[in-house]
């Protein structure tokens, strides 16, 4: 009997083969057959990911809160998730600023205002942390799962998940429901992630052979220096966190979180990737209950991907406006993006907005964006992987307190 491959290498050969196909649809000229014929398979795949984000987080989240059975650990956990977000984004920032200064310094960073020109963008309005504070309480719960507005379904589950274990045996229909319905999602999940490699596969040929000019281009070195940034946070913080807090070693801890990892690359969405997420720190050993608290969390407040793309695109939007940023304002660059990275979740393009809401503070024109919009997509790409990964990480280390918090009471 044949050996079956395993998903994550089924994932890989998709990704291999949808870059050489990219490559040679890019240089023969043919890249509009892989935006009209594949990019569309992808796209299908994408939407039916989509189709089932909304119950997965409701559901998981539901399921997660009413297995811990205790509003004390919901608390605890939820603050400890918090928290190591908040500290992984702030160090991400440093991360970010010091590549994005090398490069800046060794001379790297072109000035291509003459070369492109300062192309206009005109980022959507941002009321304020307490606007959004407001906008996350849903006025409509049927709304929030139409909009697919990831805050406001968390809020909803929360909400859900603790008045159903607050009523005790006259909420047992209830919990049978979710419990019911969760297995059902959880099967659909399985199928739908069972086609992910050809999401890979026409994605990736259609980003490769589409995007080919500007990855050759001047703005190689800007996409580099993030993608060091990207690398060496994943290195440094996640895999080390992982080994220190979970006794995870690195080899482990990434081989585990390949499957996610690649289909975030890919996808450039932490909501669609959420199943493998799921699935994958399942196989890491995180908690369920956790893991399904912790994840649809992470996949609407975790930027740390988004810190380093603003910390390296603003030092280099700053010398191509023939700004030399100072040590203060690299603070307050730190700042803004941490507290940016809740501020701005639940915002459509919420990189972009972030970027444009640093660069104001610092003075820079925003209009400078339009100089790196056209290869945002490398950018995401990266991001997402990395704020994938470390969803997985928190809910790998998360787990492990919560076990040792258990057996200290025990």
């Amino acid at each position: 009997m044949k050996k079956k491959i395993s998903l994550p290498m089924q994932i890989l050969f998709a990704l291999g083969a949808g870059i050489i196909v990219g490559l040679i649809c890019y240089f023969t000229g043919l890249q509009d057959f892989t935006k009209n014929y594949l990019k569309p398979f992808g796209d299908i795949f994408v939407n039916l990911l989509k189709f089932i984000v909304v119950p997965v987080v409701l559901f998981s989240m539901i399921d997660g809160i009413l297995a811990m059975d205790d509003m004390k650990k919901v608390g605890s956990v939820g603050l400890k998730t918090v928290l190591y977000f908040m500290c992984t984004t702030a160090v991400a920032c440093v991360i970010g600023l010091v590549f994005a200064n090398i490069f800046n310094g060794a001379g790297w960073f072109p000035d291509l205002h003459e070369q492109l020109g300062a192309a206009e963008y005109t980022p959507k309005e941002f009321g304020g942390f307490m606007s959004v504070l407001v906008d996350i309480f849903p006025s409509n719960m049927w709304q929030s799962f139409v909009n697919a507005n990831m805050l406001q379904v968390i809020v909803v589950s929360l909400f859900f998940g603790g008045s159903i274990m607050v009523a005790g045996e006259k909420g047992r229909l209830c919990r049978d429901i979710v419990s019911s319905f969760y297995s059902v999602i959880e099967r659909l999940m399985e199928f739908v992630i069972s086609l992910s490699p050809i999401g890979v596969f026409t994605y990736m040929a259609w980003v490769t052979a589409t995007q080919g000019a500007e990855i050759l281009g001047s703005l190689a070195l800007v996409i580099l220096c993030a993608y060091i940034g990207y690398i060496v946070h994943a290195i440094l913080i996640y895999s080390l966190s992982a080994q220190v807090f979970a006794g995870m070693s690195p080899f482990k801890f990434f081989k585990g979180a390949f499957a996610a990892m690649i289909f975030a690359f890919t996808s450039t969405s932490s909501a669609a990737t959420l199943p493998v997420s799921k699935a994958c720190a399942h196989e890491m050993g995180a908690e369920d209950e956790i893991s399904s608290f912790v994840l649809p969390l992470g996949s609407t407040i975790n930027m740390d991907g988004t810190a380093i793309y603003q910390c390296v695109a603003t030092v280099f939007i700053a010398s191509c406006a023939g700004i030399q940023l100072s040590i203060g304002q690299m603070v307050i660059v730190v700042v803004t993006a941490t507290l940016a990275s809740i501020g701005t979740a639940g915002v459509s393009g919420a990189g972009m907005i972030m970027l444009a809401m640093v660069l104001e503070t610092l003075g820079i024109p925003v209009s400078y964006i339009g100089l790196i919009v056209a290869v945002d997509r490398l950018f995401d790409m990266g991001r997402t992987c990395l704020n994938v990964t470390g969803d997985i990480a928190c809910s790998v280390c998360v787990s492990k307190w919560e076990r040792a918090k258990a057996g200290k009471r025990r």
